[in-house]
């Protein structure tokens, strides 16, 4: 297959998106994970401590 400027910039947009998703996902996956609430309760916190 010859590989023009087209094909290789579609392929990019198509896998990118999937790509991107993905890591979107696993994001979003992490953040609501029950095992990181404490974590994320205890970082939340941090900005009224007073030291």
């Amino acid at each position: 297959m010859n590989w023009t400027y087209e094909h290789f910039a579609g392929f990019a947009q198509t896998w990118g998106l999937v790509y991107f998703f993905a890591i979107f996902m696993a994001v979003v996956a992490y953040a609501i994970w029950p095992k990181n609430k404490k974590s994320f309760d205890e970082a939340s916190r941090i900005p009224l401590s007073e030291d």
